[in-house]
């Protein structure tokens, strides 16, 4: 990727288009935003592949993320919170931990900043 400075941050080019990043929420989206949503959709996908895999029927995923962050060090993320709710899914509690776990143990993302950022997930069927 490459990334060209504007006015007030920076902006690539991809096959969507143009991703505008800035520290400034009129101008772009915040780099915390974007790490924030790296980490949940990854595993909002990664789950949805489990899930097919797996032949389990559903009718949606929701992602709810909640983020922690210390102002005293730079305003870093300590921890990342994703509340996953499925609906129209028939899945047992033991079963859906299961598809938690590979979830967790698969997405790319979650693994590359476990070291250094909590990562909750949890889950509700309705």
């Amino acid at each position: 990727m490459e990334f060209h400075m504007k006015e007030i941050g920076f902006y690539t080019e991809t096959a969507n288009g143009r991703l505008n990043i800035a520290g400034d929420e009129e101008h772009g989206f915040r780099p915390f935003q974007l790490l924030v949503s790296s980490v949940a959709v990854c595993s909002g996908g990664i789950m949805r592949k489990i899930l097919e895999k797996k032949r389990i029927p559903y009718e949606d995923i929701h992602i709810k993320a909640d983020v922690v962050r210390n102002p005293e060090k730079a305003d870093k993320i300590e921890k990342i919170h994703l509340h996953f709710t499925l609906t129209g899914i028939e899945i047992s509690q033991a079963q859906m931990e299961k598809v938690m776990a590979l979830t967790a143990k698969n997405c790319s993302m979650v693994q590359s900043v476990m070291e250094s950022i909590e990562i909750e997930e949890t889950f509700e069927i309705k």
